[in-house]
């Protein structure tokens, strides 16, 4: 049986952390930024986490031993 392979654009838009977390960029930043205001976009800018009732479905599309 063939190896199963991790989702490389997953793996290109988070990152696991040292703990075991997962971390993501925020949506809503790729375009219309002047309508934004400048709180919002730096909160944006600043990394979220995924929430843990993701975890399963993330976990079957990655290779968690490749940090």
């Amino acid at each position: 049986m063939p190896k199963m392979k991790s989702s490389r654009t997953l793996m290109k838009r988070i990152k696991v952390t040292g703990s075991g977390r997962i971390k993501r960029k925020h949506a809503y930043m790729g375009h219309l930024a002047p309508n934004k205001t400048r709180k919002q976009k730096k909160h944006l800018a600043q990394y979220g986490w995924v929430d843990k009732t993701d975890y399963k479905r993330i976990r079957d599309m990655i290779d968690f031993n490749a940090k």
